[in-house]
């Protein structure tokens, strides 16, 4: 059943960011494209009938248009509908950030169609919200491999040579423990120089967030070593003569493999959140480069709060991807106790 039920988050997983990974063939527009026009523009809702009645078989949307009794709201022109057009060429993109391409999912027929509304520079927000995600996640991925990787290496170097070594290594990470890390990412990140480009403030964020959060992974890594150089192969092994390097790699680390996954199903949407948090104050990636942090930070904007409600539908896009992860870290976490019992219960036989 945990079988299923793993395979089950992996494939919704899978679905969610194959859509973020080839953000440009599903979105219709460059996600830096401006239209002063279409400013905080309400989002566009498919339809399949039209106002008489009839069914159709293209989805299509109605343009927006003021109201001639109050011209600030706005409402559908039911008299004009726009059929969405599907496999149209558009913007160039590189599919996967390699291959040119500018073959979209859909699009409109000389005319903008905007599923998620626009912004203050009407700039298409569905399309930003698929481009932000691959630098949220993307440096939600690379933080977490870099916290596994220091927190390996210290828990592993720990848990197996003990001693000095260990007591030295633990009262460090109990240090970063005792720290609230979300202010220990700002103080970070405020010695970092605020002016830089795009590409620099991403791995700047990548290095900030990966470098506070390996204490956790890392103590539980040495519980696992520490468990692990005990038993009876491991010591007959050392007994043939093993080197140190060897038990560590060969018997010791493939015992830590399902504490690190779930760790990093873990970390993951943690990592998200925190270049998120950064981005949203303005201290991660910059304009105009998409984040779902700068997405969001419009609503540091009371006129933007109160008026612009579709302002907020990123956020609730995002949800999906952090339930999945939990969903992921869930099921990991009871295959790994089920494998440990197992283990047990075999006396610890390879």
């Amino acid at each position: 059943m945990t079988r299923r039920v793993l395979t089950r988050w992996l494939i919704v997983l899978l679905g969610l960011h194959g859509l973020v990974v080839c953000a440009g063939f599903f979105s219709p527009y460059n996600p830096a494209e401006q239209d002063r026009n279409h400013v905080y523009l309400p989002p566009q809702l498919l339809h399949l009938v039209d106002p008489t009645g009839h069914l159709h078989f293209r989805p299509f949307v109605y343009p927006w248009k003021l109201r001639p009794d109050t011209p600030d709201l706005r409402e559908e022109d039911t008299a004009h509908p726009l059929p969405l057009r599907f496999f149209v060429n558009g913007a160039h993109y590189r599919l996967l950030g390699v291959f040119p391409a500018r073959l979209h999912l859909f699009g409109g027929e000389d005319t903008r169609i905007c599923l998620l509304g626009t912004d203050a520079y009407g700039r298409d927000q569905f399309s930003r919200f698929l481009y932000g995600g691959q630098i949220s996640l993307l440096a939600g991925f690379l933080g977490a491999a870099l916290t596994l990787l220091l927190g390996t290496l210290v828990g592993s170097v720990a848990g197996y040579f003990g001693g000095l070594i260990d007591d030295a290594l633990m009262r460090f990470a109990e240090l970063f423990l005792a720290l609230p890390w979300l202010y220990l990412l700002f103080a970070l990140r405020a010695f970092l120089p605020l002016a830089v480009s795009p590409l620099k403030a991403f791995f700047l964020i990548i290095g900030v967030i990966g470098a506070v959060g390996w204490a956790r992974p890392g103590r539980l890594i040495r519980g696992v070593v520490l468990s692990a150089k005990e038993r009876d192969f491991v010591r007959a092994a050392r007994g043939f003569g093993a080197t140190d390097r060897y038990l560590l790699w060969n018997h010791v680390l493939p015992e830590t493999r399902g504490v690190i996954l779930t760790q990093a199903a873990i970390l993951i949407p943690q990592f998200v959140l925190a270049e998120m948090t950064l981005s949203f104050l303005g201290l991660g990636v910059p304009e105009p480069v998409p984040s779902w942090g700068n997405l969001l930070s419009n609503l540091q904007q009371y006129s933007v709060l109160v008026s612009y409600w579709w302002m907020y539908l990123p956020a609730l896009l995002m949800v999906p991807f952090f339930l999945g992860y939990l969903g992921l870290a869930s099921s990991l976490q009871e295959r790994t106790e089920t494998y440990m019992i197992e283990r047990r219960s075999l006396g610890g036989v390879t």
